[in-house]
C-alpha cells in the first residue's frame, strides 16, 4: 500500500483496527488510547471526537498537539519494516504507533511500551 493511500485513509477507519488488535490479546481500549495520547499529545476526548470525524490519518498526525520527543526511543520491526529507518517522518510516526500497539498486544507492560522502564 502506498504512503499516499495510507495518509488519505480516515483515522476513524484505522482507530478501531488498532483497538481490536489489542482487545484480541486481552488488552483494553483505554490502554490503546493511553498509548495514542502518549505519542501524539491528544486528550482522550479529542481522540474519540476525531475517530468519529472525517480527519485523515495524515492530518491526525500532522495536527497532533505535541508529538512525544520520547518516540525516538521506539525501535524495531513492525510488518517487516525497521521503524527507525523509515525515511519519511510522517510514515515513521505511523509505524511507531503500529509498533506501540504491537508491543501492547504482545503483553508488554504499559510502562515498558511507553518507554518508562528499561527494556
Amino acid at each position: 500500500m502506498s504512503n499516499e493511500k495510507v495518509y488519505g485513509m480516515r483515522f476513524g477507519k484505522i482507530y478501531p483496527l488498532l483497538v481490536n488488535k489489542a482487545l484480541r490479546k486481552g488488552r483494553t481500549k483505554a490502554e490503546v488510547d493511553e498509548v495514542i495520547c502518549w505519542l501524539t499529545g491528544y486528550e482522550p476526548e479529542a481522540l474519540e471526537r476525531l475517530a468519529e470525524g472525517e480527519i485523515t490519518y495524515a492530518a491526525f498526525f500532522e495536527q497532533a498537539p505535541r508529538m512525544n520527543p520520547e518516540r525516538e526511543k521506539i525501535t524495531g520491526k513492525v510488518c517487516g519494516v525497521q521503524v527507525e529507518t523509515v525515511p519519511e517522518p510522517l510514515m515513521r510516526d505511523i509505524r511507531r504507533l503500529d509498533k506501540l500497539v504491537d508491543e501492547l498486544a504482545k503483553g508488554w507492560t504499559l510502562e515498558k511500551v511507553l518507554r518508562r522502564e528499561k527494556s
